[in-house]
């Protein structure tokens, strides 16, 4: 039964590569939020045709939503011939800007050597093409099936999903009495499963001064040489200390093992101007300086710890510096999670790469957040993992590609997972 799922996902390559194709071709870019309705439009015609009951959802109010770039979100659900769980696969549509490098059109889904490119390829239009073709191949192969099958495509992953999954799931839409399993195809390479994430700390950093002219900077107090000395803090006491953080978590690539810290930018002083200004910038001694640091803590860490480590630093700078002024405000938390390996949805999806793949599942942990965080935390359902094709290092890059082959196995390795969980169907 394995080689005929495989062979069925086999006859339905050319329609995953289109499909994959088309998607890449609607350019969702986040920000500000472009093409989401159209996105969902697509996909929710294809699969009515398929006999799923579709709903689009708007996200109203959501950060981001506004008349011109609503967060549009589609929620497609097929009913089985008797009761049973509900497998639920969710993928963001979104995909973040192109940025320069490329050598192909980004959104022109060019087919070459077995790949598909584009911006969103990897991430995570290929993988959500695969979950496509993964439901739509079992339910032909398998019309009685018991429970049911959602497929979402979801708005803003990119900018912390909040006009997305975050909103869906306080609606109740991953509610445990209404979705019992979740995957989320993140490329996260084809033979391991995803069980969660680090959490993420990111907070503004802004020192004080006191304006004056250039030429005269003592009769001033520059914001920028006070934002030096935490930068220079940072590197003599706080990334060393970070260096000594270790989990147990199995998070990939092998630096992430540890925690981190980023400076995500820093501005002191005048006013950025356009690029097309000419003129010169006044001479004032800065009198802000703001920085904004991304901080990625582990599960054996506390947040409370984690924020007293910085708060501390800054104490300390302030001891050493007595003009030192500086405020501290959180902008975005999220806690770690890490569904366990004995949970339902793992041990089916495992089973499945071995009967497809032939290998043992590799088991990791994503170095930054997804959408699970909001399934955990708000849905509340834990049963919940990252499984999908392509390669986590190509995303956000130049010239982003997602293999056809790794597709088409990733749709084996889901179809398998439904029956699986909804069928009796022998292993």
């Amino acid at each position: 039964m394995t080689k005929a799922m495989i062979s069925s996902i086999d006859a339905r390559r050319d329609d995953l590569t289109r499909l994959t194709q088309d998607l890449i071709r609607i350019p969702t870019l986040n920000p500000p939020g472009r093409n989401y309705l159209e996105i969902c439009e697509y996909l929710g015609t294809r699969l009515e045709r398929q006999g799923f009951r579709v709903e689009l959802v708007r996200a109203h109010g959501a950060p981001g939503d506004s008349a011109e770039f609503p967060r549009w979100n589609m929620i497609a659900r097929r009913e089985g011939a008797a009761p049973g769980d509900c497998v639920h696969f969710n993928s963001h549509h979104d995909v973040v800007e192109v940025g320069h490098g490329w050598s192909r059109d980004p959104f022109g889904g060019e087919v070459d050597n077995g790949r598909v490119y584009g911006r969103g390829a990897c991430d995570m239009k290929g993988g959500l093409a695969a979950s496509v073709i993964a439901a739509e191949t079992f339910i032909a192969t398998h019309p009685g099936f018991r429970g049911a099958i959602e497929i979402s495509a979801t708005a803003d992953e990119e900018s912390g999903g909040f006009g997305g999954v975050a909103y869906l799931a306080r609606q109740g839409r991953f509610d445990p009495d209404r979705v019992q399993h979740v995957i989320i195809p993140e490329p996260l390479h084809k033979d391991r499963i995803c069980l969660g994430h680090r959490g993420v700390w990111w907070a503004e950093i802004e020192t004080k001064g006191r304006i004056a002219h250039g030429s005269m900077p003592f009769l001033g107090d520059s914001a920028i040489r006070h934002m030096t000395a935490v930068l220079e803090e940072m590197e003599r006491t706080l990334f060393p200390l970070l260096t000594t953080k270790r989990t147990d978590m199995p998070v990939i690539p092998e630096g992430a093992r540890q925690s981190t810290l980023n400076i995500n930018s820093i501005h002191g002083g005048a006013r950025q101007e356009d690029d097309d200004y000419t003129g010169l910038p006044a001479p004032v001694v800065a009198d802000r300086c703001r920085i904004v640091i991304d901080r990625r803590f582990l599960i054996e860490e506390d947040l409370a710890e984690v924020k007293r480590e910085v708060t501390g630093l800054l104490e300390k700078v302030r001891a050493e510096r007595p003009e030192f002024r500086y405020e501290i405000r959180d902008l975005f938390e999220v806690a770690p999670v890490m569904t366990d390996r004995d949970a339902p949805v793992v041990r089916s999806t495992a089973a499945a790469i071995e009967r497809v793949l032939g290998q043992a599942a590799g088991y990791v942990v994503s170095p930054g957040t997804y959408d699970q965080k909001h399934i955990d935390r708000i849905g509340r359902l834990k049963n919940c993992i990252a499984y999908g094709p392509g390669v986590l290092d190509l995303a956000h890059q130049p010239d982003e590609w997602v293999g056809i082959d790794d597709m088409a196995d990733s749709a084996a390795v889901m179809a398998m997972v439904l029956r699986d969980l909804l069928t009796d169907s022998p292993a």
